[in-house]
């Protein structure tokens, strides 16, 4: 009876565990784009006459609408819709609403998606490194593909953080 009844404990404690929530496993690597980059996206602005805000980790903001809902923290679930675009127009991605947990994007959405609020549009201008590198990235299209060391361009709109 004894090891029935510590059977059975084990069991829901076992049952019990895999039906807890995944905790959010963050860790900020601290990234920053190295000069040479954030040079090479401000020369690029400067071209189009686009003025945007220089962030600490080294790539370029301009905050579109504020918004006024909550603010995502790295461990938040976003729901956005955006358009990803090459320096040479291109659009490489673009979804209307895509659901996701800001941790799992590259590290250029997760320090810029945070400096807007539920509702609120934002445009990243964000250098190789802090967005896909050296990696050549294919899409959902498949006659685009992303080069490495790619200036991407991305105009979001968070519309909603839990």
């Amino acid at each position: 009876m004894r090891k029935l009844r510590w059977l059975l404990l084990s069991v829901t404690f076992c049952y019990c565990a895999s039906c807890a929530k995944k905790k959010c496993e963050y860790t900020d690597d601290g990234m920053v784009a190295p000069v040479s980059e954030q040079q090479a996206v401000k020369k690029y602005l400067d071209s189009l006459g686009i003025a945007a805000t220089l962030h600490s980790r080294g790539f370029y903001y301009k905050i579109n609408d504020a918004g006024s809902g909550l603010k995502p923290a790295e461990c938040s679930q976003i729901t956005i819709g955006y358009i990803g675009q090459l320096t040479n127009g291109t659009i490489f991605d673009q979804q209307n609403s895509f659901a996701t947990q800001l941790v799992n994007l590259i590290d250029g959405w997760q320090q810029g998606v945070p400096l807007i609020q539920k509702g609120g549009e934002i445009t990243l201008y964000i250098p190789p490194t802090l967005g896909y590198g050296s990696q050549s990235v294919s899409t959902a299209n498949p006659n685009i593909t992303i080069p490495p060391y790619s200036i991407l361009i991305f105009d979001i709109h968070l519309l909603d953080v839990q």
